[in-house]
Formats: structure tokens, C-alpha cells, sequence
């Protein structure tokens, strides 16, 4: 394992982990298939949306962001959501965070998690509807311009999982997109 101290002469472990989500950097469209009430355990209607993402590393490669925004469309409204990947690579872990204007001045609590195999699988705890639940992110990319994410939730401390959205990620590489440049803070 490397040395991640400041001033340290050890050179990072480039296989640790810490590039597995290089594949998500970049511009996407994203096709949204979601309960339309992931909260209610008895919800089999889904929905399908279009949102847009952009995605780029901070902190020298060991964290990145992601806006994903969805215009009036959506069957929920338009949204803005922000996520925070941040790489530990003294555990080889990443941590997932999730912040959007459907729950202002929340910060969802990280899921952690790594990449075996090509799969990543990253798992939390939460609270929906006053409900203790674990969540499970899934990521998948079969190839340079496609990618897969699922959540899942847990009402029985993981023994069971009940899928609640997925997401198809197809690559756009129009550059900077302008409705992320024309957005307020943008």
C-alpha cells in the first residue's frame, strides 16, 4: 500500500481502486426508470424520465463530482442533484454522497464500497419516511460510452432488496453542456 502523506516520496498505488470511477467524467444523458414511490413497499407503478449529468475529478483525481439535472418532464418535476465520490485509498473504499433540490439543505448519508470484477456495489444506511432502511448503489459500464446505475432498498437490514431506479447513462461529448454553464451557480 502506498504512502498518502503530504510530502511522502511513495509514489500512490495507481491499482487501488482510485481510477475505477474514471469511466463516469464527462457529459451524459440518462434515461431514468424509477418507482414513482420508492418509499411505498406496495409501489409496482414505474416511470421513465430524461435527465442530463456532467461529471469531473477534483482533488487530484481522488474525488469527483456530478450534476445530474431534470427539466419539467420528469413525472416528479424539474430536479438538480449534486453527488460527491471521494476515494480513501488507505481502505481502498469509495464513499458516495448525494445532495438534491427534492430535499433542500439534506445531505444524504455516504454509501460505501468498491469495484470487483467491473461491478461497483456500494451500501448505506438511511432513514425514508421515518423508516430505518439500508440503500445499495450498483454501477456498471459495459463500455467507453455507456454506463448503468440501480438502487435498491432494504426494509430488513439487507437480507432482502427491492430495486427502485435504474439509470442508462449514454455518452454526450458535445463539451460542457450549456444548460450546466446557464444554470444559476453554474
Amino acid at each position: 500500500m502506498s504512502d498518502t502523506r503530504p510530502g511522502s516520496t511513495t509514489q500512490p498505488d495507481e491499482s487501488d481502486g482510485r481510477h475505477d470511477f474514471d469511466f463516469i467524467f464527462g457529459t451524459w444523458r440518462v434515461h431514468n426508470h424509477k418507482l414513482r414511490d420508492a418509499a411505498d413497499r406496495d409501489c409496482t407503478d414505474w416511470v421513465d424520465f430524461e435527465t442530463r449529468s456532467h461529471a469531473e475529478p477534483i482533488l487530484g483525481g481522488l474525488a469527483h463530482t456530478d450534476r445530474i439535472v431534470c427539466g419539467p418532464g420528469s413525472p416528479h418535476g424539474d430536479w438538480e442533484g449534486f453527488t460527491l465520490r471521494q476515494f480513501d485509498p488507505a481502505r481502498r473504499l469509495w464513499r458516495i454522497w448525494w445532495a438534491s433540490t427534492k430535499a433542500p439543505g439534506r445531505l444524504d448519508p455516504p454509501l460505501a464500497g468498491r469495484f470487483e470484477a467491473g461491478i461497483g456495489n456500494f451500501v448505506g444506511d438511511d432513514v425514508v419516511d421515518g423508516r430505518p432502511i439500508k440503500v445499495r448503489f450498483e454501477w456498471t459500464s459495459p463500455s467507453t460510452d455507456r454506463a448503468r446505475w440501480s438502487q435498491a432498498f432494504s426494509w430488513d437490514d439487507g437480507r432482502s432488496w427491492r430495486l427502485n431506479w435504474i439509470m442508462e447513462f449514454a455518452r454526450d461529448d458535445a463539451g460542457v453542456p450549456t444548460w450546466l454553464v446557464d444554470l444559476p451557480g453554474g
